[in-house]
């Protein structure tokens, strides 16, 4: 699919930068992490994400944290053996729904045809419809792969 993507070094892209590239119209609000929000041109939003950055959002040391308490003794506890198997239900629960969605995004793949699917016979005099049908599958596409990048990195975190 040979997709070359020209990116700017992230620690050089600044809020402002950012902002203006969105096209905002009023100043960026934080929402969480790195990730802001903005009013554009047309009344919609804008999101994107400013990696590093040290605008609005508190810093992990401006924030005080009160000491954890102690886990009550009477606090219940699960044995070994059934938190493995629970894990073990787990990942395969998340194994199962990786492998679905990988199948959907291989079917995604191939309706998509690299953007260039065979119009219906309906599309052949309505060239918006097909441009519209493009977008749907183009935007399954993006669903499905996050997905499963989502998926993977889930199951990298079970034990």
């Amino acid at each position: 699919m040979g997709l070359a993507l020209a990116c700017a070094p992230a620690a050089a892209v600044t809020l402002a930068e950012k902002a203006k590239e969105s096209g905002c119209v009023n100043k960026p609000m934080w929402l969480a992490g790195d990730t802001y929000r903005c009013a554009t041109q047309s009344g919609a939003f804008s999101y994107f994400n400013v990696p590093g950055s040290n605008g609005s959002p508190p810093s992990s040391a401006s924030i005080s944290s009160s000491p954890k308490a102690p886990t009550p003794a009477a606090f219940p506890r699960i044995d070994p053996e059934t938190q493995k198997g629970r894990d073990g239900v787990r990942r395969k629960v998340l194994a199962d729904e990786l492998s679905s969605e990988e199948k959907l995004l291989a079917e995604s793949r191939t309706a998509y045809a690299d953007g260039a699917p065979p119009p219906l016979p309906e599309e052949k005099a309505d060239a918006e419809k097909y441009r519209l049908r493009i977008a749907r599958l183009k935007q399954s596409v993006s669903v499905h792969e996050k997905n499963v990048e989502a998926l993977k990195k889930e199951l990298a975190t079970v034990k």
